[in-house]
């Protein structure tokens, strides 16, 4: 697999691109990596996806933990190694467990998941595959995180599907990582 949509060399950046990229530096994330590399070359849209990407990552409703969860169910469901790679050790920092991380991999329902954890894994695995929440799940997700919670986990989902389109399109190579790869 090649890589796309490689980096663009910073001395060939428009001032938009270079406006774009600068927000992501100063921002949370600290540098210009992942989806970012391919969507840099609209940097309008980049501007827009990394704003929405910074709410739902550290600030969504949800809070930091289920957000990673939902991610690391996304990521699998689109078989998108660089999320994967890249949220496999924040997960792990903010305690979802090697249990739960492995199943996911593996396309396994965990064993072992807190509530908050089984309902955030219900409501992003029959959003993904069924195009739709059960009422069940949804009157689940409702009652713990309230209408914004849900609304937000939503988000998560389909912002980081964005993610993996751009990625899996651009072929984006993933980082060195303390994630094993998904597998095949």
């Amino acid at each position: 697999m090649t890589d796309r949509l490689r980096p663009i060399p910073e001395a060939e950046w428009t001032a938009a691109q270079r406006e774009a990229a600068q927000e992501i530096v100063n921002g949370p994330r600290g540098a210009l990596y992942g989806p970012f590399v391919p969507l840099l070359r609209s940097p309008e849209l980049m501007g827009y996806a990394q704003r929405l990407g910074e709410y739902l990552r550290y600030r969504s409703a949800i809070g930091v933990r289920l957000s990673e969860l939902a991610i690391l169910v996304t990521a699998r469901e689109w078989d998108q190694q660089v999320e994967w790679a890249i949220h496999v050790p924040i997960a792990q920092q903010v305690g979802i467990t090697a249990d739960v991380i492995g199943a996911i991999a593996r396309r396994q329902r965990p064993a072992a998941m807190l509530v908050d954890e089984s309902v955030v894994y219900d409501f992003c695995l029959e959003l993904h595959r069924d195009k739709r929440v059960s009422d069940r799940v949804y009157n689940d997700a409702l009652a713990l995180f309230g209408e914004q919670g849900v609304v937000d986990l939503m988000g998560v989902n389909g912002y980081y599907t964005f993610l993996a389109m751009v990625m899996n399109t651009a072929q984006t190579e993933a980082p060195a990582s303390s994630a094993v790869p998904l597998p095949a």
